[in-house]
């Protein structure tokens, strides 16, 4: 393992989330972001204001994934299953994950979890996303991956990645996420373990977008786990 996953690794552990500078490049990104206006590529569009869920909109990719989607759910993947497998095992549950993503999708559709769920979300100006967990079955994996394929201070202003991490008996406690073009970030999906006095013990996380104050804000999300 790389010394820069290493470091992903040590700080999921102590925060609960960990950049990654320059994931993609900025042609990806362009490329990426051009796949939007494409509505063959993706399953279903969610108007965000429609459900209460903020503003902006976002779609689901279709099966089968544009390939650099897939190649990055493939990749990233087995980077993340051991620090899934350890907090599994520090919050003393059963589960487990495999190393492969073609293993956890085979899992997922035996749980009837058979809808990918990348997506490309869009946000404009005054557009926002409420705090919220990605979970979309009974099955889900622990930690997933936001990329940036938009410039921050060129292409929009404001729209910061936001999470909340809510303490057992202490309030909650709020993480800014700064993030350039192509930046990706790791961070825990629904719960994750803290290390305590007397052991460790989960703490549940949300993660939402503040309004975009100018322009237009793109994002690439990648959850591993597929929807019912």
């Amino acid at each position: 393992m790389s010394a820069a996953w290493e470091l992903v690794h040590q700080e999921l552990d102590a925060q609960g989330y960990a950049r990654i500078p320059g994931l993609l490049s900025a042609s990806a990104c362009d490329e990426l972001v051009a796949l939007y206006d494409d509505t063959a590529l993706f399953r279903s569009r969610v108007v965000m204001g429609r459900h209460g869920f903020g503003r902006g909109e976002y779609q689901y990719f279709a099966d089968p994934l544009p390939s650099r989607v897939a190649d990055l759910r493939r990749d990233v993947y087995p980077k993340l299953s051991g620090v899934a497998n350890a907090w599994a095992e520090r919050s003393g549950l059963e589960r487990r994950f495999p190393g492969a993503h073609a293993d956890l999708r085979a899992e997922c559709a035996a749980a009837g979890q058979t809808r990918p769920t990348p997506l490309l979300l869009k946000y404009g100006s005054g557009d926002y996303n409420c705090l919220h967990q990605d979970l979309y079955g009974d099955l889900v994996f622990p930690l997933q991956l936001a990329i940036l394929l938009s410039q921050p201070g060129d292409d929009f202003e404001g729209g910061e990645l936001v999470l909340t991490t809510q303490r057992p008996r202490m309030q909650s406690r709020v993480d800014v996420v700064p993030l350039g073009r192509g930046d990706a970030v790791v961070f825990a999906t629904h719960h994750r373990p803290v290390q305590g006095t007397r052991g460790s013990y989960r703490v549940n996380v949300r993660h939402g977008v503040s309004p975009v104050r100018r322009g237009q804000r793109y994002t690439l999300g990648i959850i591993f786990h597929d929807a019912r």
